[in-house]
């Protein structure tokens, strides 16, 4: 069983020569030419799908950035104590960082959406679930590129490692004067790039690559010093974040269950809902339908707030006041269209009454017509209301005419014209009939 364990574990098994993949990493590391474009291009890439929040658009970016070199060439320096090696990837990783930054800051700067949206957020907070995530995909990715066949492993660290949204986020951060903004990511960047670096340290030391022949022992501690200080110091901050985050989540399903169990099944309807995890004592602001609770009804809810393990929470409940503000707000509106209305509802009738007038006068526009339009025998004024598809209606003045025959396009243009100017009508609509 144990050889059969050890052989399922092999990681020998399927490696390629030492020194082609140590020549790989170094061939990795620059920042010239194609690298440096490739960078600047998933860059820019990244700061547009974090600016249209597209998962799709980021992990596009992921699979072309060429940011793990330098990183895993530092793992690798720092495994076989090559501190040219190292001096060349700090140098790189260096180069990249403030490249990755420049150009991203740009991009947010110019770009005319400043808003935060939720993939940039995420990059903002980091925690020891971060610390996991950079550490097994570095893994998986520094075991892919010690092997013969490389296969798909490669990518999947990248994206999994996740290095070029936490350089976005933070020129997010710089174009628009977030410092919190920035730091957050900055530090998610630099969890991804140590975790990465001890992940490629543990499998080159694994796999037994051979160290420098001339690094004595004492700089060999060193190494093994500063590597832990480093680790330290990223754990620490990353596992209070964890922490807090665990907390929150806590937080909000006691503030659910409490409303759930308090108002909701009593048959009290919550209309607003606030809670701040952030203050100190946190806040749960609700307010309701119809429902109005005494002070001291308000006082025995907070107390019952400890039942439910909400500790220095304070409950606020939003009503009289507010919900007036609310209710004649929205009585305001109501009353204010009432008045368009009836203001229309007064122009419509007042029309309806100037085209009644005017029908009055059919017979005089009759004896006038058939003078200047000998063809006409007899026709009728009204106005007719016409409808529409829309359910709205128009009034529009119409002419019904007999005639000997139909008026020709010329006489019923002037026909038109002149009963249009005869009534100061805009509008006129004639219809012949046998």
């Amino acid at each position: 069983m144990k050889a059969y364990l050890a052989e399922l574990m092999n990681l020998h098994k399927g490696e390629q020569e030492k020194s082609k993949t140590l020549e790989e990493v170094k061939k990795n590391i620059s920042f010239r030419g194609t690298n440096l474009w490739a960078l600047v291009g998933a860059i820019i890439i990244a700061s547009v799908g974090l600016n249209t929040n597209s998962t799709a658009v980021i992990i596009g970016a992921m699979l072309i950035s060429p940011l793990m070199g330098p990183i895993i060439g530092t793992g690798f320096a720092l495994a076989i104590f090559d501190f040219g090696l190292l001096k060349r990837s700090l140098k790189n990783l260096l180069i990249a960082t403030i490249v990755s930054l420049v150009a991203s800051s740009v991009y947010f700067f110019i770009s005319p959406f400043k808003e935060a949206q939720s993939e940039l957020l995420a990059r903002t907070s980091p925690n020891i679930y971060d610390v996991l995530i950079a550490f097994f995909g570095g893994l998986v990715g520094v075991v892919a590129i010690t092997r013969v066949e490389k296969g798909n492993p490669i990518p999947g660290g990248s994206i999994a490692t996740a290095l070029m949204p936490p350089l976005c986020t933070a020129g997010f951060g710089i174009a628009t004067a977030n410092w919190n903004y920035f730091l957050g990511a900055m530090y998610l960047y630099f969890i991804n790039c140590v975790f990465i670096c001890i992940a490629t340290l543990l499998i080159v030391k694994y796999l037994k690559y051979p160290i420098k022949k001339d690094i004595d022992v004492k700089h060999q501690q060193q190494v093994k010093y500063g590597i832990s200080f480093i680790i330290v110091v990223m754990l620490l901050p990353s596992m209070y974040f964890a922490y807090r985050l665990f907390d929150k989540q806590q937080f909000d399903q006691r503030i659910d269950s409490f409303i759930e169990n308090e108002f909701t099944r009593k048959g009290h309807t919550v209309i607003y809902k606030k809670s701040d995890y952030g203050e100190s004592p946190r806040l749960l602001e609700l307010a309701f339908l119809i429902d109005n609770f005494s002070e001291k009804d308000i006082r025995k809810m907070n107390r019952q707030l400890a039942q439910y393990r909400l500790h220095n929470t304070r409950l606020v409940i939003k009503q009289n006041t507010s919900l007036k503000n609310l209710k004649s707000d929205i009585n305001n509106e109501i009353s204010k269209n009432q008045t368009l209305l009836i203001a229309k509802q007064d122009r419509i009738s007042k029309l309806e009454s100037e085209l009644k007038t005017k029908n009055l006068d059919s017979k005089g526009i009759y004896n006038e017509a058939n003078a200047l339009f000998p063809a006409i025998r007899s026709l009728v004024f009204t106005t007719q209301r016409f409808y529409g598809q829309t359910d709205t209606t128009t009034l529009m003045p119409l002419i019904i005419y007999q005639a000997n025959r139909p008026l020709s396009n010329r006489e019923l243009s002037r026909f038109s014209d002149w009963i249009k100017q005869r009534n100061n009508l805009t509008n006129l609509k004639v219809v012949y009939t046998k």
